[in-house]
C-alpha cells in the first residue's frame, strides 16, 4: 500500500513512520508541518509532505491508497488548539480521502471517546475527549472503509509487544506503549476483520499484538 501518514513528526506518529518502512509492503508519505523535519522522515525512509492540519490540504492524498491520522494536540494545548487539530483536522483529512476514493483509514483516537461525559469534572479533558468524539463519528458515517484505535493511558517505555483489544474494554485505568500503538495502527491497515471497527487498547499478557487484532 501506499500509506500516508498524518502527524509523522509525533512520538507515535514517528514510530508509524518507521514500522511502514521497514516493511516491504508498504510505500509511506510522511506529513509534516516544517521543512526542517523532512531529514528526520527520509531517515526513517518516508517520503516527506509538507502540509498543515489548520489549513487546506487535499493535495497529500493524491497518489495514496491509506491514511494513517496519528495527529494530535493532546488535553493540555487549549481549546483552540484542539478543536483545530482533534476535531477539524480529523474531518477535513476524512472528507479529502473521501473525495479521493482513499481505500483505507486508520484513526487514533483515545479512550473514553465514546462517551466524553466520564470527563465532566476535568474541562480541559473533556473538550479533548468531546472534539476526538466527533472526529470518531464523522468517520463511522463517512462510507470509508475504517478502523479507529483508542488506546488507554500512553507511555514512553519499550514495547511489550502484547495487548487486550476489545470492542469495549472493562478497565479503562490501564496503560500502553506508543511503539505498541503505533504497532496496532500499522497492523490494523492490512487485518480484513478490522474494516468499519472500533478497537480499545491496553497493554496486558492475553495475547501478542497481530493474533490479538485477528482474533476480534
Amino acid at each position: 500500500m501506499h500509506v500516508l501518514v498524518i502527524g509523522a513528526n509525533g512520538t507515535t506518529g514517528s514510530m508509524v513512520v518507521e514500522k511502514l518502512a521497514k516493511s516491504e509492503q508498504h510505500l509511506v508519505r510522511a506529513m509534516i508541518r516544517k521543512t526542517e523535519q523532512a531529514s528526520k522522515m527520509e531517515e526513517l525512509g518516508a517520503r516527506p509532505i509538507i502540509a498543515d492540519l489548520e489549513n487546506e490540504f487535499d493535495y497529500v492524498m493524491e497518489d495514496v491508497n491509506a491514511v494513517i491520522f496519528a495527529a494530535g494536540s493532546g488535553p493540555d494545548t487549549g481549546p483552540d488548539k484542539t478543536t483545530s487539530v482533534d476535531e477539524q483536522g480529523a474531518i477535513k483529512a476524512i472528507d479529502y480521502a473521501k473525495e479521493k476514493g482513499i481505500e483505507r483509514f486508520i484513526l487514533l483516537s483515545s479512550i473514553g471517546a465514546d462517551d466524553p461525559s466520564i470527563a465532566s469534572d476535568n474541562e480541559s479533558f473533556h473538550h479533548y475527549l468531546k472534539s476526538k468524539h466527533n472526529a470518531d463519528v464523522h468517520l463511522m458515517n463517512s462510507g470509508l472503509n475504517y478502523t479507529i484505535i483508542r488506546p488507554v493511558g500512553l507511555e514512553d517505555k519499550p514495547a511489550t509487544g502484547k495487548i487486550t483489544a476489545s470492542k469495549s474494554l472493562a478497565n479503562h485505568k490501564g496503560s500502553i506503549t506508543r511503539e505498541d500503538v503505533a504497532t496496532v495502527l500499522v497492523e490494523s491497515l492490512l487485518i480484513e476483520g478490522l474494516q468499519n471497527m472500533t478497537i480499545e487498547i491496553q497493554n496486558s499478557d492475553d495475547s501478542e499484538i497481530k493474533p490479538a487484532l485477528e482474533h476480534l
